[in-house]
């Protein structure tokens, strides 16, 4: 049966890496997916392409779009994004899944204008951390400060992304990095309402996706993990997350 899938957590947690790491090694799950592209106010990055990985398009025309009915959409990280509901039944009466990648602020959003209880679903939420590790930082007698810990772990992942891609930094850059940073604890208290919690060290800074070709580490046990559950299969892997996880 066709499902909306939808996968999601912080920037540069991995999501990307992940999707592209799944058609190199599982191309017959791959297959059955069509991407859901969102339309996005920001300007492309380096390789993305328009109509592919978004359709880019100014902020007015998208601000105009999120308040049409038949979209949900909204700001997300500063940037405007609106996805047009008809696409998920489109693709869903072709028998392939309707695949979104991206933010967490998507689903919450689908998930509050009751578009998610209209399909079958499988939801997974990409995270930086795992729950013992969560605990473990939360323990009053260390004195850690896990919204400050999140979003220095998620800037040194960030930087490492965007130094890779543009090798000088603006300022803009810097100050587009920090957002994303700084908002990775907001999208963490997301993950509990996801099916499945996946944590992932290799980031989108990690060479570990690809640069043996094969996945190692982290990412080797989040593709296999995340193949596994498109199969309708169960990992050792995958957690599920309390609501009161995060303090």
């Amino acid at each position: 049966m066709a499902r909306l899938v939808l996968l999601s957590g912080p920037s540069c947690v991995g999501k990307g890496p992940l999707v592209s790491a799944l058609g190199r090694h599982h191309p017959e799950l791959a297959a059955r997916m069509t991407p859901l592209i969102l339309h996005n106010s920001r300007a492309p990055r380096p390789g993305e392409v328009d109509g592919v990985d978004y359709h880019f398009a100014p902020s007015a025309e998208v601000e105009r779009l999120v308040s049409s009915p038949g979209f949900v959409g909204g700001d997300v990280r500063g940037d405007l994004q609106a996805l047009e509901l008809a696409m998920i039944d489109q693709v869903l009466e072709t028998g392939r899944d309707a695949f979104f990648e991206g933010n967490p602020f998507i689903p919450e959003m689908l998930r509050d204008a009751g578009v998610l209880d209209r399909y079958p679903t499988l939801t997974v939420f990409l995270s930086p951390l795992t729950r013992d590790e969560i605990i473990y930082l939360q323990d009053p007698a260390r004195r850690v400060d896990l919204g400050s810990f999140v979003t220095d772990v998620m800037r040194r992942k960030l930087l490492r992304r965007t130094t890779r891609q543009k090798t000088h930094l603006s300022q803009v850059d810097l100050e587009d990095i920090e957002r994303r940073a700084s908002n990775a604890i907001v999208e963490l208290r997301e993950a509990h309402k996801h099916d499945h919690v996946l944590p992932n060290h290799d980031g989108e800074d990690s060479e570990n996706w690809d640069a043996f070709y094969y996945p190692v580490g982290d990412a080797f046990a989040v593709l296999a993990s995340f193949a596994a559950l498109l199969a309708g299969e169960s990992s050792d892997r995958v957690e599920k997350w309390e609501a009161d996880l995060l303090k």
